[in-house]
């Protein structure tokens, strides 16, 4: 069986262009893997807080986002805390910034 999704560097990379022809900050805080690291989105959303979206696949191998926290946001601290346990746990993983208020993100259009 063959899987003909994109690599993630050219994914994040798509991802990030999509930000700024929205002029939405984002930036890259770690690369992991060129060719499937997974990602995992930490999205400022200003005087509300940081939301943690993981990435994952479905059984079809379906793109999926699971928000860490059961979908509360955290403050700066605690979603630093939380990116340095997943990198310890699977150091091929990217970690992705975004600050968008409303909590937007480009990689579920992508």
């Amino acid at each position: 069986m063959t899987d003909d999704r994109l690599p993630t560097e050219l994914w994040v990379s798509a991802g990030l262009h999509r930000c700024s022809l929205e002029a939405v900050p984002a930036v890259v805080i770690r690369k992991g893997e060129r060719q499937s690291g997974m990602v995992i989105l930490r999205i400022d959303q200003r005087d509300r807080g940081t939301i943690v979206l993981t990435q994952s696949r479905d059984l079809d191998g379906n793109l999926a986002w699971f928000p860490a926290n059961d979908g509360a946001a955290y403050t700066s601290a605690e979603a630093n805390a939380y990116m340095d346990r997943a990198v310890s746990r699977d150091p091929d993983v990217w970690v992705i910034e975004i600050e968008h208020r409303e909590g937007w993100h480009p990689f579920t259009e992508l």
